[in-house]
This record gives structure tokens, sequence and C-alpha cells, in this order.
């Protein structure tokens, strides 16, 4: 992965239709079904509920070290099947230490379903 190549610039209305919001991690569980190494996450976002990610994170997480983890997550795409499981949101990790995920956390407690902005 080329990771100094920009992506195309976008305008300020193609950024504001992304809903990044916080919540809270409820649950983490290996999810053996899918292809790659992934947990099944539910994550508390506060008014907007609770919703269901499938994360490839275990390079760096166990699932015990991430329940109370705030994180922040794409909550406007599209339910995406994988496996037996619907994913809801898209939970945001920086690419680091050799590819392996590091999740993005807010530096303090906030809301859960606070949106990024």
């Amino acid at each position: 992965m080329d990771i100094t190549a920009l992506k195309p610039f976008i305008s300020w209305s193609d950024f504001e239709k992304i809903d990044i919001r916080s919540g809270t991690i409820m649950e983490a569980i290996p999810f053996p079904k899918a292809r790659k190494p992934a947990y099944q996450l539910k994550v508390d976002f506060g008014d907007l509920g609770i919703k269901k990610s499938s994360a490839q994170i275990t390079d760096l997480y166990l699932p015990e070290e991430l329940v109370g983890m705030q994180v922040l997550a794409v909550v406007n795409f599209p339910p995406k099947q994988i496996a037996d499981f619907m994913s809801e949101c898209l939970v945001l990790g920086i690419y680091a230490e050799a590819g392996k995920v590091v999740l993005i956390s807010p530096e303090r407690n906030v809301p859960n379903g606070a949106q990024m902005g």
C-alpha cells in the first residue's frame, strides 16, 4: 500500500455526508467465520443505539481490552453482510505498525453519539 499517494480532492459537501460519531465498545468477540481474522463488536452510540461492526483489529487488541474503549466510527454506511453477520458501522483506525490497525479514539471521554466535526 502506497501511503504517500494522495486520494483525489473532495468537496466540503462530500465530507459533510460522512457521519462520524463517538461510541463505546460494549462487547468484542472473535469472528471465526470472517475471511480475515476479526472481532464482532457491539458499540453504544447513545441516542443512535447499539450498532454492530466487524473489525479486523486482532493483531493489536484482545477482546477484553476493547470493552469500555471509546472509538470513532462511520455510522451512515449501509449495512454490510460479512459471513453470517450484518455490520452496521465502520470503526475507524489507522494502518500503522506494518499494516496493523490502530483504533482512533477521542483523547478524553465524550458523550456516546457525539458527532465529529
